[in-house]
């Protein structure tokens, strides 16, 4: 648990030509500014509302928690922290007014495979005694607190984890001790509590005989005031069919979920009875439910949002709504997100933010109405001029309309001719949202024109639009990412001879794969932990029990080899510059290594920075800066 301080590593496999010839420059305060990760992680409020807990990113990959009072001008105080290699704090709740319960997790590399891991200590308010509440013993998954059991002082309960599957204990975080609730059961992948103690539904998967996933989820649940199991649904997870439970509502005796209704996902409740009255509780008619909002100790369900061009919240709680709507109000008019919740719900932790201000967290004093800043999310980017945010969309060649987000450089409100940057998001079942971005601000700041296409194969937008997904309908998916840089230079905002292309995960594969559409449209590729080849993805999932429902959801045969961009490497013309960390499970570094081997294979220019000891996310600061600082530099290289 000790704070070590780190400095990354940096390793480059150099590749030809005029790549290999520019010079590494030493990230800028303006990398580093926007490179700096954000600096609250999570935050939580005590029972009382007298003390804060704030998860923090340090310096490089390090993270600490912090308590402070719930006063302005308190000084916080750090109980843990976590050197990030290759642990990570990733939250801390209040389990009592004197008590925490923290996420530790990270990842490790072990010969040709990846492995994450998790586990949950306690700690006091004031520091020491640190308690582990996680039983590691035959994996490395040490468990969930389902259920804070406010009121009961320190206790929680948990998923345990064991070789007989997954069950429940009651913890007493002070102690370490436990008493069994839910007996383990083989194929146990969830359950959900009412908040108050008592699990209503349990949730299984359902296997071949093979022991490989089917892909499809059997949930049952439990009457009121019984011990015995009644059958709930069967969701399917491959086309999102059935009912998938997400919240508990015990006065009304019911549980909220997800369900396809006319074809995207809608928010259904089901009464936990035997007659299952399922009741349709909010349905958008252009895009799916993002998420069920939740407030306070007990989870209690109080709205549902959704993404249309930003994010938008319809509350179910009249109550909630117009402290939402007054807090929306008093601070300008940004987004604002209600957190935590004192036990008597008195005193609120918000969070509030927009396109152009990277977010702060506040106290709200209800009795008092005083709002207080807590703690700002980037304080390195304090009074820097961002840039705007726009909703905008263009044709794509078959004619649909795809909507898309056009970010200029800061103060250019009719920017003509500028490099540009086409990012398409990762996922590909993702899409991105309205709100600051922290490296299409830094690009932006750099002087591109950044547009994010959200693209056939995007979530959210219904299943139609989502197709097979953006691998398996690469070519419709990639023909958008493509069309989206034709648009710029269409409407003079690119320059046609600077138009490049950058993208991390699925947009990293798409920065790539679009070479194979269109070679000549844009002039340099930045990949961030891209997949560029199927058959080495799929070799790496063969033991795990998804491995069937990978090979769906990627393709086989010629379909993968064709969607594969290292088979496509003699068809590049543009140079490339990848990034990628070796303790990535995600997307497994070799898939870096194989799309650069290739290309040096076919005289391409391209060259692959490594990060030693990093993720997927890149969660480093100092390696951020530094991604960002040679992308850009690289990117401005086109035309030139």
């Amino acid at each position: 648990m000790n704070y070590v301080a780190n400095t990354v590593r940096l390793g480059a496999l150099m590749g030809f030509c005029s790549l290999s010839a520019i010079a590494h420059a030493e990230p800028d305060a303006l990398a580093k500014a926007f490179g700096a990760r954000e600096t609250v992680i999570s935050a939580s409020l005590s029972p009382d509302g007298q003390k804060i807990a704030l998860v923090a990113a340090g310096g490089g990959r390090t993270t600490k928690a912090y308590v402070l009072d719930a006063q302005e001008g308190a000084e916080p105080k750090v109980v843990a922290g976590a050197s990030g290699k290759p642990e990570y704090l990733y939250r801390c709740n209040w389990v009592s007014n004197d008590r925490l319960a923290c996420n530790l997790g990270g990842e490790k590399r072990n010969g040709d495979d990846v492995y994450g891991f998790s586990n949950i200590f306690a700690v006091d308010a004031a520091g020491g005694n640190i308690v582990p509440l996680s039983r590691l013993r035959t994996n490395l998954y040490g468990g969930d607190i389902i259920d804070l059991l406010p009121g009961e002082n320190g206790l929680v309960l948990m998923t345990r984890s064991d070789s007989g599957g997954l069950g429940i204990d009651r913890v007493d975080t002070r102690t370490g001790k436990s008493k069994l609730i839910e007996q383990s059961e083989p194929m146990a992948m969830d359950y959900i509590s009412d908040g108050h103690g008592i699990v209503r539904v349990i949730g299984f998967q359902e296997n071949k005989g093979s022991g490989y996933a089917k892909g499809t989820f059997r949930y049952l649940y439990r009457p009121l005031g019984k011990t015995g199991w009644s059958n709930l649904s069967i969701y399917d997870m491959r086309d999102e069919r059935g009912f998938s439970p997400a919240a508990i509502d015990p006065d009304k005796n019911i549980v909220y979920g997800y369900e396809r209704v006319d074809g995207r996902l809608a928010v259904v409740s089901v009464a936990l009875d035997a007659g299952q009255e399922k009741k349709l509780v909010f349905a958008h008619p252009r895009v799916d439910v993002s998420n069920l909002v939740t407030v306070g100790r007990d989870r209690r369900v109080v709205g549902v949002r959704y993404v249309e061009e930003q994010s938008e919240v319809v509350y179910f709680d009249d109550e909630i709504k117009a402290l939402s709507t007054a807090l929306s109000k008093a601070l300008g008019g940004k987004a604002v997100h209600i957190g935590d919740m004192s036990q008597n719900e008195q005193r609120i932790l918000i969070w509030a933010g927009s396109d152009i201000d990277p977010g702060q967290y506040y106290l709200f004093d209800r009795a008092a109405k005083k709002l207080s800043p807590v703690m700002p999310d980037r304080p390195e980017l304090a009074g820097r001029a961002l840039a705007e945010m726009q909703s905008v969309s263009y044709k794509a060649s078959d004619g649909t309309v795809i909507p898309a987000y056009l970010t200029l450089p800061p103060g250019r409100a009719n920017a003509k001719g500028l490099p540009a940057i086409v990012m398409p998001h990762g996922g590909p079942e993702s899409r991105d949202e309205w709100g600051f971005d922290w490296i299409v601000q830094y690009y932006a700041a750099r002087g591109f024109a950044v547009l994010q296409p959200q693209f056939r194969g995007s979530y959210g937008f219904g299943e139609k639009w989502l197709m097979q997904n953006g691998y398996r309908s690469w070519r419709t998916a990639i023909g958008d990412v493509a069309d989206a840089g034709r648009w710029l230079v269409a409407e003079g905002i690119a320059d046609p001879a600077r138009l490049t292309i950058a993208g991390w995960s699925y947009g990293g594969y798409a920065a790539l794969q679009v070479q194979a559409v269109d070679p000549k449209l844009f002039k340099a590729v930045v990949a961030i932990a891209p997949v560029t080849n199927f058959s080495d993805r799929l070799r790496r999932a063969q033991f795990n029990s998804g491995y069937l429902l990978e090979q769906q959801r990627m393709g086989t045969g010629q379909e993968a080899q064709d969607a594969s961009p290292s088979n496509h490497a003699a068809e590049f013309l543009a140079p490339v510059l990848m990034f990628h960390g070796t303790e990535d499970n995600n997307v497994d570094i070799t898939q870096a290594r194989i799309m650069q081997s290739k290309l040096e294979g076919a005289g391409k220019r391209s060259r692959l920075v490594v990060y030693d000891g990093l993720a997927h996310s890149l969660n480093d600061s100092d390696a951020r800066a530094d991604m960002l600082q040679q992308s850009a530099d690289f990117l401005l290289q086109a035309g030139k």
